[in-house]
This record gives C-alpha cells, structure tokens and sequence, in this order.
C-alpha cells in the first residue's frame, strides 16, 4: 500500500485541479491520491438514507437494482427546490458515515465515487482499495454556490422521498477533494494507512 503523508497532501493539493467525467473507470481512480482536487463534469445520481437502504434491500432480496451502477458517483445530498430558472436549489453534501452500512455491496455492483462529507468506517475504506473506487469530499456550508454546477437535475426515483428522492444531475467542473483513494490513503488521517 501506498501512504500518503501530510506534506504530499499539501503539495499535491496545491497543483491544478483534475479534471474527470462520469463514468469512472478504474484507470480514473487509479489516478486520484487523497489529497487531490478535481473537477467532476458529467452525470450524477443524488441518494440520501432512504434510497440506500432501498438499494440494500432489493440487493439483499437478489433483485436488480433500478439503475446500473457501473461506473457512477452518488452524491450524498437532497437538493432543495429549485428558485426560478434554476435546475435545483442548494445542494451541499450530507454526512457520509451514515451510509457506510450499505456502501461495500454498491462498490461491489460497480460503484465508482462517492461524495459526502465526513469519514468514512475502515470497512468503507477497505471496498474502496477492493473495487478501486474513490470518496470525494464537498465542502459543507456552501451548498447555494454547488448548485450552481448543476446544469440539469431530473427526479429518476422515489419520488415520494421530497428532497431525498434519487435525482440525476449533470454537473460541469464540480469541486471536490479526494479523501480516501484506492490505495487506502485517507485525507484526514495521513499517515494511518
């Protein structure tokens, strides 16, 4: 494994920005160090609580999930009603840890990226190096100037959820920061790995 200290982090923070379109392959997330900035354009899924454990559900019933992880980010967020001529309203990110239960069987059904905010359980870490998959961080407090890399946002399921239902969005140069890589490198904690 490969460990990423704290001046690594700092200067690898430092340089320009990835940029990276949905969907993720595995040479993507090779590519990421926690630490990381990218800017992430193309289409992601929105899914809360609710939404995960109705996935974990129906993987644990043997039953298809309703949309075809391969490859794809969730976001961690339920975005607000969108003002006049806007797609959503704001749109910062939820707590991660509390969909750390479900998260290893979606990383085994191809699930590439995660953003949130928050750490992440040592078995999340642990699918994360498996399923060479990436957790992305979204800065909290500024969910009014997220939105504005929302250029579309349609509900695609639960729509009964309000906020929480499942949302796909199409995001141009969405800031993040890598947290935890596939190579079990954790932003938070430099040097544990």
């Amino acid at each position: 494994m490969e460990c990423c200290c704290l001046s690594e982090a700092a200067d690898r923070r430092n340089m320009e920005a990835i940029r990276l379109k949905t969907p993720l392959s595995d040479e993507d997330c090779l590519r990421l160090r926690a630490g990381d900035r990218v800017l992430l354009s193309g289409r992601v899924y929105t899914a809360r609580d609710e939404a995960h454990r109705r996935f974990y559900e129906l993987l644990r019933e043997g039953k298809e999930l309703p949309l075809d992880l391969r490859g794809q980010v969730i976001y961690y967020a339920g975005p607000t009603p969108a003002p006049p001529g806007r797609p959503v309203g704001s749109i910062g990110p939820t707590t991660a840890g509390r969909m750390d239960r479900y998260t290893p069987l979606l990383l085994e059904k191809g699930l590439k990226g995660m953003i949130g905010k928050g750490r992440r359980s040592p078995e999340v870490r642990e699918a994360l190096v498996k399923h060479r998959a990436v957790y992305f961080a979204a800065v909290g407090g500024v969910g009014a100037l997220l939105s504005r890399r929302v250029k579309r946002a349609t509900v695609i399921l639960y729509p009964e959820l309000g906020p929480e239902a499942v949302h796909l969005l199409e995001v141009e140069d969405l800031p993040l920061f890598v947290v935890n890589d596939c190579y079990g490198n954790d932003l938070y904690a430099p040097g544990e790995s």
